[in-house]
């Protein structure tokens, strides 16, 4: 399998992050809106979200907040076509920001037709782009050891607690499903 940690950067330096252009931010009365959207979704009240989405303005329904916002509304859901068009916009509105290449990987695990090779070749690219971002490097771990392919899963793990914090990378590993063939050795971490 392709994509271990090392390929990457072999004979050239680590690529720097796109800049996306800054988003203006949201304002009145579409702030309103997404956080009594994003207030409903976390008493698990989905229509009442969607019903507040609905209402801001058009010209930033392609906002990456709001975009974000109606993501987790369809995951909530489990919406998965729809969680996907939306990870493509998110990454579309913002290609420098890691959050739309965990999105989309993220439904394409979870669709009909979609499953754990398809998000780990979503992901995988943004791993170049985000080397530093751990949670990349944290999901691609939990995709290889799903496709059984332990070592690279412990190499994606190690660069996921190389990026980001070490107890924080262990703690969500030892309560994670997908990684638990490697518990034990996540344990003496």
């Amino acid at each position: 399998m392709a994509g271990t940690p090392n390929d990457f950067f072999v004979g050239s330096f680590p690529p720097k992050p796109l800049s996306s252009p800054p988003m203006q931010p949201l304002e009145p009365p579409d702030t309103h809106h997404l956080n009594a959207a994003i207030g409903w979704l976390g008493l698990g009240c989905l229509a009442d979200a969607r019903d507040e989405l609905k209402l801001i303005s058009a010209g930033n329904q392609s906002h990456s907040d709001v975009l974000e916002v109606w993501w987790t509304l369809c995951v909530q859901e489990k919406a998965w076509p729809a969680a996907l068009t939306i990870a493509e916009q998110e990454l579309k509105a913002a290609p420098g920001d890691a959050g739309g290449w965990l999105h989309r990987a993220y439904a394409l695990r979870r669709m009909k037709n979609g499953g754990l090779p398809q998000a780990w070749d979503a992901l995988l690219p943004a791993a170049r782009q985000f080397p530093q971002e751990p949670v990349i490097a944290y999901n691609l771990s939990c995709y290889a050891c799903q496709m059984q392919q332990l070592d690279l899963a412990r190499e994606w793990l190690q660069r996921a607690v190389k990026a980001g914090t070490k107890a924080v990378i262990k703690q969500m590993a030892l309560a994670d499903d997908d990684l638990q063939p490697l518990w034990s050795e996540i344990q003496e971490l």
